[in-house]
C-alpha cells in the first residue's frame, strides 16, 4: 500500500512538471498548426519536444528568438537557422502534355494512384491543388495549372512538402535569386516530347555560372546557394526558361 501511494505521488508530480513544460514550449511556438513539422499541430509538436522525440529545427514558422527560448526550456544548444521559403520545382502545367484524360476526384494524391497521374511527364505537377488547400498562409496558387509559391507570404512551414505526391516542393534560402523549376531526370529528347519548359540538361547554366555554383546531376542543374552570387546569368542563358528568378 505504501509503495502504491508513493508511485501515485511521484506520477502525479512528474505529470504536472511535464504538463508545465509542454505549456511553456507551446507558448513560444508560432501557433500556426500547419502540420509542416509532421505533427497534427503545435500542441503535438510541443509534447514531442518535451519528450525529446522531435527536433526544434523541424519547425520553420517559429521565429529565432522564440526558438532560443524553447531551447533554453529544453536545455539544448540553440542553432540559428537561415530563413527559407518553399518553391515548386515544376514549370509544366498547361505547357506539359497529358498522357490520358483524367476524370476522377480533383485531388493530386488520388490522381497519382492512377498510373502516376495524367501528365505525360511523370515528374510534373498534376495541378489539382492539394498544396493550395493545405497552405495556412494562402501563399500558393495554381498558375496555368501548375503550383506557384508567393515568397512574400510563404513561412516555409512545410505543409506543401508533406502533401505533394510528386515531392515537387523544396526549401531554398529566402534571399536566393534563382531556382530550378523542373524535377525531371529524363534526357533532353524525352523532356521535349512532353513539356515546353522542362530542363533538357544542356548544361548552359553550369557553363555560364561565374562562381561554379551549378552542377549537372542526373540531367538536372543543382544550385549550391553558398556559392551563388545572385548574378542571374543562369536564368538568362536557359533556352527553356526552366531556371526562374524570384525577384
Amino acid at each position: 500500500v505504501v509503495l502504491t501511494v508513493c508511485i501515485l505521488l511521484v506520477a502525479k508530480f512528474c505529470k504536472v512538471d511535464a504538463d508545465k513544460k509542454v505549456e511553456s514550449i507551446l507558448s513560444h511556438l508560432a501557433g500556426a498548426n500547419c502540420g509542416g513539422c509532421g505533427c497534427s499541430g503545435c500542441s503535438g509538436f510541443a509534447e514531442k519536444l518535451a519528450k525529446g522525440e522531435a527536433d526544434l529545427c523541424a519547425c520553420h514558422v517559429t521565429g529565432a528568438d522564440s526558438k532560443k527560448e524553447i531551447a533554453d526550456i529544453l536545455g539544448v544548444p540553440f542553432a540559428d537557422e537561415k530563413p527559407t521559403v518553399s518553391v515548386c520545382k515544376c514549370n509544366g502545367g498547361d505547357h506539359a502534355k497529358n498522357a490520358f484524360e483524367y476524370t476522377g476526384a480533383i485531388d493530386c494524391a488520388e490522381e497519382a494512384k492512377l498510373y502516376g497521374g495524367a501528365k505525360a511527364c511523370k515528374y510534373g505537377c498534376l495541378g489539382d491543388g492539394n498544396c493550395v488547400r493545405v497552405c495556412p498562409e494562402s501563399a500558393i496558387c495554381l498558375k496555368e495549372k501548375c503550383a506557384n509559391v508567393d515568397p512574400d507570404h510563404c513561412t516555409s512551414c512545410g505543409s506543401c512538402l508533406n502533401v505533394c505526391p510528386k515531392h515537387l516542393f523544396e526549401r531554398i534560402p529566402a534571399d536566393a535569386k534563382v531556382y530550378v523549376a523542373c524535377s525531371s531526370h529524363d534526357k533532353g529528347k524525352s523532356v521535349m516530347d512532353v513539356c515546353e519548359f522542362g530542363c533538357i540538361a544542356c548544361g548552359k547554366c553550369a557553363k555560364v555560372c561565374p562562381s561554379g555554383a551549378i552542377a549537372m546531376v542526373d540531367n538536372l542543374p543543382v544550385i549550391d546557394y553558398e556559392k551563388c552570387i545572385k548574378c542571374g546569368k543562369c536564368a538568362e542563358s536557359c533556352p527553356r526558361h526552366t531556371i526562374h528568378t524570384r525577384y
